[in-house]
């Protein structure tokens, strides 16, 4: 009964930021290592970032320098700051503790 509510997405210039959040209920969310991982269509699902309970991140070479993945535990809900948009990371987003996936938020980066 685990449930991760993902928001924050939406449609952006080239250049532009989002924040997106992930709401997490029914787990003890500081035990869990938590990630993002993204989809375009026809593409298979990448890694973007994850973080350890202690919050240290890692990221994928393509969003390094341009994402922060971050967690607040006392709310349950790990962020990812996306900063200088580019069209290649038009995406549906999805945040996952590595056994369940919230349904995904849609980041479009377009002029």
């Amino acid at each position: 009964q685990v449930q991760l509510v993902e928001s924050g997405g939406g449609l952006v210039q080239p250049g532009g930021s989002l924040r997106l959040s992930c709401v997490v209920s029914g787990s003890i969310f500081s035990i869990y290592r938590m990630a993002w991982y993204r989809q375009a269509p026809g593409k298979q699902r990448m890694l973007v970032a994850s973080i350890s309970t202690g919050g240290i991140p890692n990221y994928a070479d393509s969003v390094k320098g341009r994402f922060t993945i971050s967690r607040d535990n006392a709310k349950n809900t790990v962020y990812l700051q996306m900063n200088s948009l580019k069209p290649e990371d038009t995406a549906v987003y999805y945040c996952s503790d590595y056994n369940d996936w919230g349904r995904g938020t849609q980041v479009t980066v377009s002029s």
